[in-house]
């Protein structure tokens, strides 16, 4: 149950709610961690909030070239990740015939291929060390095919929970453990902006809890799973639906 000492986290998305809710989780356990986001402006308060602890910088995530300078600038200044948690996600409530080419590569790109370029550059370095945890946030909506989520949302969050099966598979005795979650319906703008009210009330008498998920109940799943006692727990996905998904 041997832990990183380097404690340097990087937190994809880190502006959003729930970005902010795990940053701030990560740093309360004694991570440095890299505010990674497209929005520096979004990132400032949250940087100032953090101190010391946060090193916020600007990536498009969804360009390959962009995460590798980044991660190289990262392991220059700041030192090895020891975990990424890989949070970045936009929603599109598009459903199939409605979704154009341009939706459905925005959404990939940034929901499946900045998940795919972060987990490709920080791997080596945590395989090396002997020790890493990568967290991909999913969603419910890869298991039901999406209540209100569009199709190119829906396909990404499945895509990311194959990706989270297959780097696990890969790194079986390295140390390095990779896992997901899926939560369902956060209170986070995607919820409370991007849904009206009728379609917020309907949900809430689906999901047996009653309520949604707050962004702190999801960053305290991250903060178990980078965890040393998590350390046998790998290639799963751990749902957070208030038990509108049972079994």
């Amino acid at each position: 149950m041997s832990e990183d000492k380097e404690k340097l986290a990087i937190v994809s998305g880190a502006a959003g709610v729930l970005g902010v809710a795990i940053s701030r989780d990560l740093v309360r356990d004694g991570y440095r961690v890299v505010l990674l986001d497209i929005d520096p402006e979004g990132l400032a308060p949250l940087a100032t909030e953090l101190g010391d602890a946060a090193i916020p910088l600007d990536c498009d995530i969804s360009r390959s070239a962009a995460v590798t300078e980044a991660c190289e600038t990262i392991q220059r200044l700041h030192g090895p990740v020891s975990v990424l948690v890989n949070n970045a996600g936009v929603l599109s409530n598009d459903k199939l015939e409605g979704t154009s080419d341009t939706e459905w590569n925005r959404i990939l790109r940034v929901n499946l291929d900045g998940a795919f370029f972060l987990s490709r550059a920080c791997l080596p370095g945590m395989k090396a060390r002997g020790w890493g945890r990568m967290v991909n946030i999913c969603s419910l909506a890869m298991k039901i095919g999406g209540l209100t989520a569009g199709t190119a949302y829906t396909t990404s969050k499945g895509a990311l929970a194959a990706l989270t099966l297959s780097v696990a598979r890969e790194c079986t005795g390295s140390g390095v453990t990779v896992n997901g979650i899926a939560p369902a319906y956060v209170r986070t703008p995607m919820v409370t902006e991007m849904l009206s009210a009728e379609q917020r009330d309907a949900l809430l008498q689906q999901i047996p809890l009653g309520r949604f998920c707050e962004a702190e109940e999801v960053a305290h799943v991250v903060n178990f799973l980078v965890s040393p006692l998590a350390g046998y727990i790998t290639g799963e996905i751990v749902d957070i639906n208030g038990g509108l998904e049972m079994g």
